[in-house]
């Protein structure tokens, strides 16, 4: 498939493996959760197992949640997150990690197109994530689990950030990690770019029909200068 960037006019953006380097993260964290086992792992090392693990435990998670999005109960568990989150805020935030690039290519977009966040993650860690990084004033909107009926992979929050964009769908590209982002893009219309800096392969990604597969969001910069 090929990308054609005259019929773009926004941006749409994931968060987990897109924005925020959340896989490198947990791997980092299941790697220390893992090192009893090391003396098991060539040359002690647990990386490529907790890498592993955690890629294989991501798509039965995303089936999981759609599941309980068709039958509305998602929204009820991005609330009560919120609520038990909320309740931890005398305690030291939760500090993110952010895929490398991202902060310069973002900085540069914000200038030719309007950007929106489309996440599945609740309205509490994704605010938390933007405010971090101190670029929650870069995007014209922030659409999460909580925003709409249906999150991804439906197409309604891709459809409401183009609305809150003023653009129409089929003028959006969504950027992605996953299958979920890139179902998400086409069947609202859009056009697609999938990155390999997440939780999503090469394969998985252009089979959903991606349009461009990039191997980090910030190479997006490169297609735009």
């Amino acid at each position: 498939m090929t990308l054609d960037i005259s019929r773009i006019k926004a941006l749409c953006f994931d968060v987990d493996g897109t924005l925020s380097d959340t896989d490198d993260m947990w791997v980092t964290n299941f790697t220390k959760t893992l090192s009893p086992l090391r003396f098991f792992a060539p040359n002690g090392d647990l990386t490529r197992a907790a890498r592993w693990m955690i890629m294989a435990l991501e798509s039965p998670g995303n089936v999981f949640y759609e599941a309980f999005d068709r039958i509305h109960l998602d929204d009820d568990i991005a609330k009560l997150y919120n609520t038990i989150a909320h309740r931890h805020l005398g305690k030291k935030p939760k500090k993110f990690w952010i895929i490398p690039g991202v902060l310069e290519m973002l900085s540069f977009m914000i200038h030719k197109y309007p950007m929106t966040v489309v996440s599945a993650r609740d309205d509490y860690s994704t605010n938390l994530f933007l405010n971090q990084f101190e670029i929650r004033s870069l995007f014209k909107s922030v659409i999460t689990a909580q925003s709409c009926t249906y999150t991804k992979p439906f197409p309604d929050p891709v459809i409401l950030a183009a609305t809150q964009m003023g653009v129409s769908p089929e003028q959006c590209l969504m950027i992605g990690d996953t299958t979920v982002d890139i179902r998400a893009g086409k069947t609202a219309g859009a056009q697609t770019v999938g990155v390999l800096c997440g939780f999503g392969t090469e394969r998985e990604l252009r089979k959903a029909g991606a349009d461009m597969i990039l191997k980090s969001t910030g190479d997006l910069l490169d297609l735009f200068l």
